[in-house]
């Protein structure tokens, strides 16, 4: 009987569980925008993606990277034109969530388990 109640009890949580909503579709293309801290100091980036490519503003810089989807939500990003190993090294990025004009994801170094998490905001 205790094991029965235990059994229902799980089934009852589970099928109330919803999945958090991702409509990756809407941020495949568009303006952007991402802060994050670093030294201390918030830094914002800006970055127009299409398809296939993405253009970053930061910093006074501008860095043109290739962009590989995998699925829906998750993709690759590889700088065009690396000035170091450093950023030889692409990037995976992968939405979690979803809402109306952002979006959470997660990155790290491609093979990296060191991941990192942000919000990036569509401005246009």
């Amino acid at each position: 009987m205790k094991r029965l109640f235990v059994i229902t009890a799980v089934l009852l949580l589970h099928a109330c569980y919803e999945a958090p909503e991702r409509k990756c579709e809407d941020f495949r293309i568009g303006t952007f925008e991402f802060e994050t801290k670093i030294a201390g100091e918030i830094q914002k980036t800006r970055f127009v993606r299409n398809d296939s490519i993405e253009i970053d503003y930061y910093n006074n810089k501008i860095d043109t990277a290739s962009i590989q989807w995998i699925n829906n939500c998750e993709y690759i990003v590889k700088k065009l034109h690396p000035k170091s190993i450093a950023e030889q090294k692409a990037v995976h990025i992968k939405i979690l969530t979803t809402k109306k004009n952002s979006y959470t994801f997660e990155y790290s170094l491609v093979g990296d388990t060191n991941k990192q998490k942000g919000e990036a905001f569509k401005t246009n």
